[in-house]
C-alpha cells in the first residue's frame, strides 16, 4: 500500500477518530496534500545537500546544482560527471562531494537499484539505502515517505516531529523514542500522515 487520495481520506478518519490532539491539528491545518515524488535520485541527492545546514542554505546550493547541469537534469549520470571540485564550487562540502559520488556510483553500477526499492519493505529500503555513505536512518526514512509515499513511517528522531509531540501533547521536554512510541502508536497504520500532519502544526517545510 503506498499514499493514494483514498489511503490518505482513510488515514485522515482513522486520525481523527483514534487522537482527540491530532485531530485539532487536522481541523486546523485541513486537508493532507502529501503526494509521491518520482525522481528518486533527486530526492536522495537533495536530502544529502540539506543535512546540518539551513533550509534557506541548501535550496541556493541546491538551485547552483541544478544551473551547474542545465539543460540537463540532476542524476546518477551528471552528478558523476562532476569533479570535486566542481561540486565545491556550487557550495557542497567536500565530504558531501564524496557522498554524492557515493550515491551516483552504486546507483551507476546497480549495487542500488532505485527503480526496485519500491518492491521491497519498509526495513528492506532502510537497510539498502543506509550503505550508501551519508545516508543514515532519517534520510532513508524520508526517502519511504516522500518518494515511495509508504504511509506508515514514523520519523521518532526527527527534530520537527519532537518538538511539535512535546508542545502538543504537554511533555516536559523532547521526547526520545520511548516516550513518543506510545503516542504513535493509535496512528498506526498511517504514522506517515500523521508525521505530515505533526509538521504543519509547527510550520515546518519539508524540503523534498
Amino acid at each position: 500500500m503506498s499514499l493514494s487520495p483514498q489511503v490518505i481520506e482513510a488515514a485522515v478518519t482513522h486520525l481523527r477518530k483514534s487522537d482527540p490532539v491530532l485531530r485539532r491539528v487536522i481541523d486546523r491545518t485541513g486537508p493532507c496534500t502529501m503526494r509521491k515524488g518520482r525522481r528518486h535520485f533527486r530526492s536522495l541527492a537533495r536530502a544529502i545537500v540539506a543535512q546540518q545546514i539551513s533550509g534557506k542554505a541548501a535550496k541556493s546550493i541546491w538551485n547552483r546544482l541544478q544551473c551547474a547541469v542545465r539543460p540537463r537534469q540532476i542524476t546518477a549520470e551528471t552528478v558523476a560527471a562532476m569533479s570535486p571540485e566542481q561540486l565545491r564550487a556550487q557550495g557542497v562540502s567536500p565530504q558531501k562531494a564524496t557522498y554524492l559520488h557515493d550515491l551516483a556510483g552504486r546507483v551507476r553500477d546497480g549495487s542500488l537499484r532505485l527503480n526496485r526499492l519500491s518492491q521491497h519493505a519498509d526495513e528492506q529500503v532502510i537497510e539498502q539505502l543506509v550503505a550508501v555513505k551519508g545516508i543514515g536512518e532519517w534520510t532513508a526514512q524520508m526517502f519511504l515517505m516522500f518518494s515511495l509515499g509508504r504511509p506508515d513511517v514514523f520519523p521518532h528522531g526527527d527534530l520537527g516531529i519532537r518538538t511539535a509531540i512535546r508542545d502538543l501533547y504537554g511533555l516536559p521536554e523532547l521526547p526520545d523514542r520511548k516516550a513518543s512510541e506510545p503516542i504513535a502508536r493509535v496512528w498506526r497504520p498511517y504514522a506517515t500522515v500523521a508525521s505530515w500532519y505533526l509538521w504543519r502544526s509547527t510550520e515546518e517545510e519539508d524540503t523534498w
